[in-house]
Parts: C-alpha cells; structure tokens; sequence
C-alpha cells in the first residue's frame, strides 16, 4: 500500500519509469479514471538538489513555464500536454502524451543515418512545430535528435513530436544578454546543436538561434556524426563559434543531394543574417530538393514493421 500511495500523483497512477535527464524524470502512467495513457514529466525534491529543502523556485518557474507554452502550443507536431500540478510530497509534474516510437539521436545511433528523403520528411516536421512557435515569439533553445521523437501516431508512421520546451524563451526575453553558463555553471541548450550567439551569449538570440540547431539536427542524421566533436563541452561551442561546418555530404557514404548540402549549410552559418530567417523559410528549401523517390507512408510502414513492431 505504501510502493502505489508512493507512485500516485494526483489523478495519475505513475507505472513505469521511462528515462530521467536535466529536468527530472518521464514515467508511463495511467489516469485512474480515463483509459487514455500518458507520460509523466516530474522533479522531486531529492532531485532539485535537497530533499528538505524542496523545489527551487528557479526550477519550479522552469518547469512551470515549459507546461504553459507547450499547453498554448497547436501545432500536431508539438507534444501535446493534458494536465499539470504539483503533489502533496513536493513533486511538481505535468501529464503529456505517450508515444509510442524513438527519439531521433535512437533512431540513428541503432539505425545509421538515414537517406536523404527520410531526414526532409522528418525535418519538414520540426519546422511545422517551430513555424508555429516562431509566430508565437518563442525560441526553443534546446532543438537536438534527443528532443526530436518519431512515431506511430494513430494510423501514420515516422509522425514527429518535438520535445521539451523547458529553456524555451519569448523572443523578447531572449534578446536579454545570458551568458552560456549559468551561476550554477548549467549550460542552457547543448553544446553539439548550440548556436554561435547562443554559446557567445550574445543579445541577438532569436528563432534563427533554433535553425541553426535544425542544422545540426539535420547533419546527425544524414551523417551518424555531430558537426563539431571535442573532448569538453567549451571546446565543441568553440568550434560551433569559430570553424566552418563541413558539408554533410563529406561525411556520409550514403548520396546528399547538392540543395540539401546547400541548405544544411545555410543554417550553419555563423551569421544569423546569412541563415534561413524562418522555419517557413527553410520548409521551403527542403521542399525545393530533389530527391530520387520520396518517404511515402507506405515505406515508412514499411520500416516500422520491420524494425519497431507494433505491439498486440
């Protein structure tokens, strides 16, 4: 009796526990009332750094942030939250949706890197979900394969999620100097998908601080491999600051056509001036890119039967 009064958090019977990371933990859930699942992001105090002490307010503001702008969020390719509270033991939750699938850094460290079609049919995705964000005045900050999730959604397959808005910023907000290391020397995004003006922490961080992590995201998974490595953090937001991003196609086997090489690198520019000034903007190079056959739904069917069957 005292294991289930631990595990119940408000409506929600918590089941299983599916990861942890920065932020807290995710656990599979189900409502005690509602057949509908769900997942479970919480921090406890322990978590926080003192169990006595509880929750900072600097992580409750967080986490509590993260839950409004993903709640104000429509967009089908941004993860959809149901509920949000704090418990009785001090555990401060919100209640989204389960998905049944892979994030994308999964996706390619099991897979390999995927062919062309196949990262312009996911990355057409994350740019619905920041087209919409973007209008709303928001910058994500964090946009990277571990925040990008793939799934069977209903009846369609390889649908995309974008995850965690929990360092998501209003543009205004953002345009406010923030040095890349916090107090509590906590880097605000990841330095492999991290911006030049965002590990300089410049006061011109805007959506196009996303688009170029879009980049990134688009590098890891046409290559298998981020587009500056390192042995320490510093030295990788160096490179992001200072080289010159190779183009994906010299780091792959598998054929990158020239306007998709083209358009990663636009998003890699060190200037945000000379990258793609919209998601839209971007949706429409990758539209523009030629490609021998496209990711129709029935080859992603086809993959997901193969390698991620669905369960009875």
């Amino acid at each position: 009796r005292e294991v289930a009064a631990a595990r119940a958090l408000g409506s929600y019977q918590l089941e299983e526990k599916l990861g942890e990371g920065g932020m807290g933990e995710v656990w599979r859930a189900t409502h005690r009332l509602l057949a509908r699942p769900a997942a479970i992001k919480l921090i406890r105090p322990a978590l926080a750094g003192s169990a006595v002490a509880g929750v900072s307010d600097e992580t409750r503001q967080r986490f509590e942030r993260e839950a409004n702008v993903i709640a104000s969020l429509r967009s089908p390719h941004t993860v959809d939250i149901f509920d949000f509270g704090v418990s009785s033991d001090g555990a401060f939750y919100y209640a989204m949706e389960l998905l049944d699938g892979l994030d994308a850094d999964v996706l390619v460290r099991r897979f390999g890197p995927l062919p062309a079609e196949r990262a312009i049919h996911l990355l057409r995705q994350v740019c619905h979900s920041l087209i919409e964000a973007e209008a709303r005045g928001l910058v994500h900050r964090d946009i990277k394969p571990s925040n990008i999730f793939v799934c069977r959604y209903g009846e369609d397959h390889d649908f995309v999620k974008v995850l965690d808005f929990g360092i998501v910023k209003t543009s205004q907000d953002a345009a406010a100097p923030e040095p890349a290391l916090t107090r509590e020397s906590v880097i605000r995004g990841t330095p492999g998908f991290m911006a030049p003006e965002q590990a300089l922490g410049g006061d011109r961080l805007d959506s196009r601080a996303d688009i170029y992590a879009v980049g990134c995201v688009a590098f890891w998974l046409l290559t298998g491999k981020l587009v500056f490595t390192a042995d320490t953090a510093a030295s990788v937001m160096m490179q992001h600051i200072q080289a010159t991003a190779p183009a994906p196609s010299t780091r792959t086997e598998l054929p990158v056509p020239a306007a998709l090489d083209r358009a990663v690198l636009a998003c890699l520019a060190k200037s945000p001036d000379d990258r793609p000034q919209s998601a839209r903007e971007l949706l429409r190079l990758l539209d523009e890119v030629d490609v021998n056959a496209e990711w129709s739904e029935d080859r992603s069917r086809e993959w997901w039967e193969k390698h991620r069957p669905a369960r009875a």
